[in-house]
């Protein structure tokens, strides 16, 4: 699923990076001529992601069932498939969605390979796939299903998150963050701990506008599909890395999958997409166009748990204090919007002190929804206990204490021994 202009998108699903730059004045079949000469005559297998172009789709296909042929592999036969309009509307296809089929390889002069059947959508019969539910139409619900993010008792970010800010399936989750709090590390302690306790959950991680050797240390890191643009590509690159994201998620969830997106930053997009939409004709602080918010907002919006099943689960980073006008502004606009809100503080992280998290800036809504009543009543014990104290010699205390015991069952169980001390 190479998106246009250079997109790169890795793990399951992905494609072959910058297709389209070298391959967009191509029109001679010799770099594939070995290619063409095995398959005359017959059809290529094909499975990819569908993303929809002005005129027609295009099937990105997924390099893992590529490399399974090693003439495909070895050779610059194109990896994208050309799927007409007439062949979406008969199938009811969506963008993001996985479809399996038979395709011809290129004619002279042509540069994809073409679609000639569809044998499965998303899995299922193209007949059946009609019938799917709409994301749009099903039933958003609060959050009561627990993602317990605890793993080893060293692991202290993803303990602390379980008591002060539990994350639910489907969560609207920001994690607020000064420049060098720590979020990065928080994003991969937090996709460490998912994909650990629950690798049925489908994690994808979408890096916007982000530093190439982040991008590269969360490949490294997580066991997820990354979706990945840089600082310095276009901006209509960065918004199309996270719609493809969005999209793939969705289709997801449509069948009952819980789907859970890490995403950097919500802040970066927005700034992306104010250089992209039409301008209003008006001006926020900071030269923000109102209507680059819609789609962001579009995005963050699209977290929820659905009571026929599945859920959409966001966690996403907005950066505040970096001294730009704009920041603030789209802070502002997101305020209030998630279930879950997670503060970081820079004075903890300078002082070394992590994860630099403002317990009590910090909370998830409904959280009587995830706890059981023995787990809510000793955190409600450990927010009185913490009131007390100033911000940060909070999070100290909080955080020495964890680290003294096994794990957050005994943390919490031990609780009244420090408040009778």
């Amino acid at each position: 699923m190479n998106g246009t202009n250079g997109r790169r998108i890795t793990g399951q699903g992905a494609p072959s990076v910058n297709y389209y730059q070298q391959n967009q004045n191509q029109s001679s079949p010799t770099p594939y001529q070995d290619y063409l000469e095995m398959y005359q005559g017959e059809m290529v297998p094909v499975e990819g992601v569908l993303e929809m172009l002005p005129d027609y789709g295009i099937l990105r296909q997924d390099m893992s069932i590529v490399s399974e042929d090693p003439v495909f592999a070895q050779s610059s036969m194109p990896r994208d498939v050309y799927i007409s309009l007439s062949q979406v509307k008969r199938f009811s296809l969506r963008v993001g969605d996985k479809v399996k089929g038979q395709a011809r390889p290129p004619k002279e002069g042509e540069r994809y390979l073409s679609m000639l059947k569809v044998e499965e959508v998303e899995g299922l019969n193209p007949e059946e796939a009609k019938k799917r539910p709409s994301f749009q139409k099903l039933t958003p619900i609060f959050p009561y299903e627990w993602m317990k993010l605890e793993t080893t008792s060293e692991t202290i970010a993803t303990r602390l998150i379980d008591i002060i800010a539990p994350i639910g399936k489907g969560q609207r989750a920001m994690i607020v963050a000064q420049p060098k709090a720590g979020k990065t590390f928080l994003l991969k302690d937090i996709a460490n701990g998912i994909t650990e306790n629950y690798p049925e959950v489908v994690l994808m991680v979408a890096l916007i506008g982000e530093r190439p050797e982040e991008v590269t240390d969360m490949r490294r890191s997580v066991k997820g599909e990354v979706y990945s643009s840089n600082f310095d590509e276009k901006a209509e690159d960065q918004t199309a890395v996270a719609e493809v994201c969005l999209e793939r998620a969705k289709r997801l969830a449509e069948k009952g999958s819980d789907v859970v997106i890490l995403m950097d930053s919500l802040t970066r997009l927005a700034r992306a997409y104010n250089m992209v939409v039409p301008p209003s004709g008006r001006t926020l602080s900071g030269g923000f166009d109102p209507s680059a918010l819609y789609p962001p907002k579009h995005f963050f919006g699209a977290a929820r748990k659905f009571e026929e099943g599945g859920s959409l689960t966001i966690v996403a980073t907005a950066l505040v204090d970096t001294g730009s006008k704009m920041d603030d502004v789209i802070f502002e606009e997101f305020k209030g919007t998630g279930n879950m809100e997670l503060r970081l503080d820079r004075g903890l992280s300078e002082r070394r002190i992590f994860p630099a998290i403002d317990i009590k800036a910090s909370s998830t809504r409904h959280e009587e929804k995830l706890y059981d009543t023995k787990t809510l009543e000793a955190v409600y014990r450990l927010r009185r206990m913490v009131d007390l104290l100033d911000d940060r010699q909070a999070t100290e205390l909080v955080i020495a204490r964890l680290r003294k015991s096994k794990n957050n069952k005994e943390f919490l169980e031990t609780l009244h021994q420090a408040q009778g001390a």
